[in-house]
C-alpha cells in the first residue's frame, strides 16, 4: 500500500494546477456587455433677465384732490368763475392761473439755471475756434445760403394776332439779376406790322422786396417809336402775387415833357392739367392829361382783355393760342382811327411763352 501511494503522489502533484483552473468560479459564464454610457443631458438654457421696469420703485402719485388741482381752492368766494384771469389781458400781466405739470406735488423742484448759464460769447464755439475764425465761417454761410444770385428771363408774350384790322405781332419780355431782396430788373415790350417796329419800350429798374411776393420798382423807361417823338420816362411801381393768385405789374410814368401816365396789367394761371393751362389776361393804361403826339387822352386810355390756352411741352416752353379783345377810348381812339385802325378790334392770337 505505502509503494501504491508513493506511486500515485507525483500524478497529483502534476494535475493539481489543471485542478485549480478547472474550479474557475467564472467557467463557463458569458460576461454581459457594458451598458452604453448615457449621453450627457444639455443644460438647460438659461431664462431671459427679466426686462426691468424704468418705472421700477417709483410710486404712481396718488390722483391730486381738488384742492391739489386748484391752487386758488379756498380764497375765492363760491360764486367767483373758475375761469376768471384767464384771458388775454391776464395772461399779458404774468401767467395764467392755470394748473400745469409743475404743481404737481409728486414732481421734484427744478433748480433755477446756474448764472454762468447767461455768460460768455453769444456763439459758443467762438469759445473752441476762435471768435475771428467763425466770424470769417459765418460771412460764408451768409454768403452762399443767404444772398444767392439768380438771374432770369421771361417771354411772357411773342405773338402774331389776326383780326380785320390786319396782322400784326409784338413781344413782352422781362428779366432780373440779383438777390431775394435788391434786383436789377428790366422790362422790354414792342409790336409791329409786317416786318417793321411801330412802337418799343425799355425799362431799367431797381426793384426791392417789400413784403412776401411783392417789389417796389423804380427807374426809367424809353420809348422808340417810328411815327412820333421818342419820350423818356421816370418809372415807380409795383409787381407782384395778389390774392387768388393774380400776377399783378402796375407802374406810373413820368414823361420829360410833364405827361403822366399810369398802366395796371392782371393775369391768372388757371390749370386744367398739369400741362393745359387758360390764362386770362387783362391791361388798362389811363392818362391824367390829353397828349396827342402820344396819342393819349385825359383818364381811360385803352382796355385790352384777353384768354390764352398753352399747352407745356416742358415747363420752360408753351405755345398757346387765344382770342384778344381790345378798346381805345378818346383822343386815344380818335389817334388810332387818324392812323387808319379801329378803336375797337377783336383778334385771334398764336404764340409762344418761354423762360430760362
Amino acid at each position: 500500500m505505502i509503494r501504491f501511494a508513493l506511486l500515485l503522489a507525483p500524478l497529483a502533484v502534476a494535475a493539481a494546477p489543471h485542478g485549480a483552473l478547472a474550479q474557475d468560479p467564472h467557467a463557463g459564464h458569458v460576461m454581459p456587455r457594458p451598458a452604453p454610457t448615457p449621453a450627457p443631458t444639455p443644460a438647460p438654457a438659461p431664462a431671459p433677465a427679466p426686462v426691468q421696469d424704468p418705472h421700477a420703485g417709483h410710486a404712481m402719485p396718488a390722483p391730486p384732490t381738488p384742492a391739489a388741482q386748484d391752487p386758488d381752492a379756498g380764497q375765492r368766494p363760491p360764486d367767483a368763475d373758475p375761469h376768471a384771469g384767464h384771458g388775454p389781458a391776464a395772461t399779458a400781466g404774468g401767467p395764467p392761473d392755470a394748473p400745469t405739470s409743475a404743481d404737481d406735488p409728486g414732481r421734484p423742484a427744478e433748480p433755477p439755471a446756474p448764472a454762468a448759464a447767461f455768460g460768455g460769447p453769444v456763439h459758443a464755439a467762438d469759445l473752441v475756434f476762435g471768435p475771428e475764425a467763425m466770424a470769417a465761417s459765418r460771412r460764408i454761410v451768409r454768403a452762399e445760403h443767404g444772398d444767392i444770385r439768380t438771374t432770369a428771363v421771361i417771354v411772357d408774350r411773342l405773338e402774331a394776332s389776326f383780326g380785320d384790322s390786319g396782322d400784326a405781332w409784338l413781344w413782352d419780355a422781362q428779366g432780373w439779376s440779383g438777390g431775394d431782396i435788391n434786383r436789377f430788373w428790366w422790362k422790354s415790350e414792342g409790336d409791329g406790322e409786317g416786318g417793321d417796329v411801330e412802337e418799343a419800350a425799355l425799362q431799367a429798374l431797381y426793384s426791392r422786396a417789400v413784403a412776401p411776393f411783392w417789389d417796389v420798382q423804380a427807374g426809367l423807361r424809353q420809348d422808340i417809336r417810328a411815327d412820333g417823338p421818342d419820350a423818356t420816362h421816370l418809372v415807380i411801381g409795383v409787381q407782384g402775387l395778389a390774392p387768388h393768385w393774380w400776377e399783378v405789374d402796375a407802374a406810373a410814368f413820368l414823361s420829360t415833357d410833364g405827361d403822366l401816365t399810369a398802366r395796371v396789367e392782371a393775369e391768372y394761371d388757371q390749370r386744367i392739367t398739369q400741362r393745359w393751362i387758360l390764362q386770362p389776361r387783362l391791361g388798362i393804361e389811363l392818362s391824367a392829361g390829353d397828349s396827342p403826339e402820344l396819342g393819349l387822352g385825359s383818364g381811360l386810355s385803352s382796355v385790352e382783355a384777353g384768354l390764352r390756352l398753352r399747352y407745356e411741352v416742358r415747363r420752360e416752353f408753351a405755345p398757346y393760342a387765344g382770342v384778344e379783345w381790345s378798346r381805345a377810348f378818346g383822343a386815344a381812339a380818335e389817334a388810332l382811327e387818324a392812323r387808319g385802325g379801329e378803336a375797337e378790334d377783336l383778334r385771334l392770337v398764336v404764340g409762344l411763352r418761354a423762360w430760362f
